[in-house]
């Protein structure tokens, strides 16, 4: 895999596949596709930009509907998962749910960071992925951990996938918004749980051509701003959104 230590694919659990895909179709432009499901396992949904994947979409088991809520996690391409899943573990990290395989697809691994914020490691069996241009819409524009203490969280990433610092900027109050490399400029930034945002976890920013036209469809299909839109270096915007099933996810676009 020639894209290893780099975010490669992005995953949707939820609640209503259908009621959720048509807003994500409709907010971002995605389209949708099943994958085919030769084992009888419960159905996947390919999100495409054009007819490449960057994501997918799958329903949280009835049986884990009380604990389990809708949310967004990155899969991580590695060389060796097995190996990685144990290099995790002694980095302080944890394994949350063991190597398996999707049957001539991949293998995968969920594991958390010392602080408890998830994603997945995997090894593709079909060879590179074909990926979009980045910035077009619907790709992921930017990567963001709230997770605990910067330089140690930093150092966990760093140690298993060889990211690369990037500028750090002053948050006011000792808190520090470090960017973050996976080869090139940056692609992401991390920062420690707040008040704002208390739980440890990714947050993926997918990329639109206007953020207010795609703050209007928000609306349209009854989906939550809860941030935004607030202007970022590079003269572009963001907002923060919940969509109706309560899976976070935020946006980032110029203003037309």
């Amino acid at each position: 895999m020639t894209e290893a230590g780099k975010f490669l694919w992005y995953e949707l659990m939820t609640t209503d596949t259908k009621a959720a895909g048509e807003f994500y179709s409709h907010v971002i432009g995605w389209k949708r596709e099943l994958a085919p499901n030769e084992s009888g396992n419960s159905p996947y949904t390919l999100f495409l930009v054009g007819d490449m994947g960057i994501g997918g979409m799958m329903a949280i088991p009835e049986e884990e509907c009380d604990r389990a809520k809708p949310g967004w996690i990155g899969y991580i391409g590695v060389d060796d998962v097995d190996a990685y899943a144990r290099r995790v573990v002694d980095a302080g990290g944890s394994i949350l749910r063991e190597p398996s395989d999707v049957p001539g697809i991949l293998r995968f691994a969920m594991v958390a960071d010392p602080a408890g914020a998830a994603f997945v490691i995997f090894h593709g069996m079909a060879g590179p992925m074909q990926l979009p241009a980045t910035g077009t819409q619907g790709t992921t524009g930017w990567h963001e951990l709230v997770s605990g203490e910067v330089e140690p969280t930093f150092a966990f990433y760093s140690g298993l996938f060889g990211w690369t610092k990037d500028q750090a900027m002053d948050m006011g109050g000792g808190n520090i918004y470090q960017l973050f490399a996976t080869g090139g400029e940056a692609v992401g930034a991390m920062m420690k749980v707040n008040a704002e945002d208390p739980v440890p976890g990714w947050h993926f920013y997918f990329c639109v051509d206007d953020i207010d036209a795609a703050i209007s469809r928000i609306h349209e299909k009854e989906g939550e701003i809860l941030m935004g839109p607030h202007q970022v270096p590079g003269d572009a915007w963001i907002v923060v959104g919940r969509d109706p099933q309560g899976a976070r996810f935020s946006l980032v676009g110029a203003r037309q």
